[in-house]
């Protein structure tokens, strides 16, 4: 899609997702690639990179046990002298919806919500407020888009928020209570609409139950005891200096950070965070340990029952959709070849991760310009890593 002005950002978003992923990652099942070491795949991503015509890409393996290998190619800004460095950060979109959906898990286990309490308990007195289809929506059907939320926010709220000063979570109650008072796109749980608008409501129903702001929670009871250090929000860097990696249209043209560079911070449960590779590799390295057995995540204690429901797919018609997670079947994934995979953009940076539950095995994949070849990228590099992975593990080859 092209971006023709910053409002229509949050668009992409959605289409980043919805349109179906190549299928690189192992859809044929035959491992292909050639040679392991460090310095070979350093070549050819940046041989991959060069043929997309993309600033810079990154890329990173992880397994249940440590961080593999992080790679990186290309520059912080097209045309500039500024290499990107291993330690470099990325934005990541719509990957944070899983993010998100983690918190929540979080919050449940530590008895702040519930999965299954319906959205009208949740909001008391001010259930009055919205329509009266959604009443009966959960947290779950809001982190598995079948909350019949439409796909597309209101624009003209949106354009307003991107210029507020009022603290983020009165504007995320602002947007919630705009949100639900449109009509549902279909009748909740009846089918899947991808809705950016439903994790921002998930979002602030945590804050509305914790009385903190999604920013401090995640930081607090995520990254902080992940150790990722290099998490936050919006467009990494500053402007004065090329620091990290900038964003670029799809024409090219790097932005530099401030609010033209991402969505209104208002919608960041659904995709503003932002994270070094080997940071985002600590947070997929959760989901692959969480598949073995209970985790420790600070002082809350995530059972594998938790995961499993983050990772299972709502029982309904559409797409196969977790929380946060869509879920198909590949050869290399290990087990019953269940994989989780999703992506993110805002326009202007594309990323995407693989994961073997079955394998424990993971890979990430990162740009920093979603041209029409990031994506077909990305998914290469992560074919590349994630097969070259499985090759490896079978005795004798």
């Amino acid at each position: 899609m092209k971006l023709a002005r910053p409002a229509a950002l949050l668009l992409a978003l959605a289409p980043a997702f919805t349109a179906q992923s190549t299928g690189a990652p192992g859809a044929t099942g035959a491992p292909g690639a050639t040679g392991t070491s460090a310095p070979d795949f350093a070549a050819r991503l940046e041989a991959l990179r060069a043929e997309a015509g993309l600033p810079a890409l990154g890329a990173a393996l992880v397994t249940t046990e440590k961080l593999e290998g992080v790679w990186v190619a290309g520059t912080r800004r097209a045309g500039g002298p500024e290499k990107v460095t291993t330690d470099d950060i990325w934005h990541l979109g719509s990957c944070t919806k899983s993010m998100t959906a983690t918190l929540i898990a979080l919050l449940v286990a530590r008895g702040d919500l519930s999965w299954d309490t319906e959205l009208g308990q949740l909001l008391g007195e001010q259930a009055t407020e919205v329509e009266p289809d959604y009443l009966d929506v959960t947290l779950t059907e809001l982190c598995t888009h079948r909350s019949g939320l439409p796909g597309a926010p209101d624009w003209k709220l949106f354009g307003e928020l991107r210029s507020s000063s009022a603290p983020l979570m009165e504007q995320r109650e602002t947007y919630l209570f705009a949100a639900l008072q449109h009509a549902p796109a279909y009748p909740p749980r009846q089918g899947f609409q991808y809705a950016n608008d439903g994790f921002v409501v998930a979002g602030h129903l945590a804050e509305r139950a914790t009385k903190t702001p999604w920013e401090t929670l995640m930081r607090e009871l995520l990254f902080k005891p992940l150790g990722m250090t290099s998490a936050g929000f919006g467009p990494p860097g500053t402007p004065e200096t090329c620091d990290q990696p900038r964003g670029h249209t799809p024409a090219g043209q790097p932005l530099e950070p401030g609010p033209e560079a991402d969505n209104p911070a208002v919608i960041g449960p659904a995709g503003t965070v932002h994270a070094s590779l080997a940071d985002w590799a600590k947070y997929v390295a959760l989901h692959l340990r969480g598949e073995k057995g209970d985790v420790k995540v600070g002082e809350i204690t995530l059972p594998r029952e938790a995961f499993r429901r983050l990772h299972t797919p709502y029982a309904g018609p559409g797409q196969k959709y977790a929380c946060g997670w869509v879920v198909e079947s590949r050869p290399w994934a290990g087990g019953d070849g269940t994989a989780l995979w999703h992506n993110g953009s805002n326009t202007m940076w594309y990323c995407v991760t693989w994961l073997g539950p079955g394998s424990g095995v993971a890979a990430l994949v990162t740009t920093n310009q979603a041209s029409p070849a990031a994506a077909p990228t990305c998914d290469k590099v992560a074919a590349l890593l994630l097969e070259e992975r499985a090759r490896a593990a079978v005795p004798g080859k």
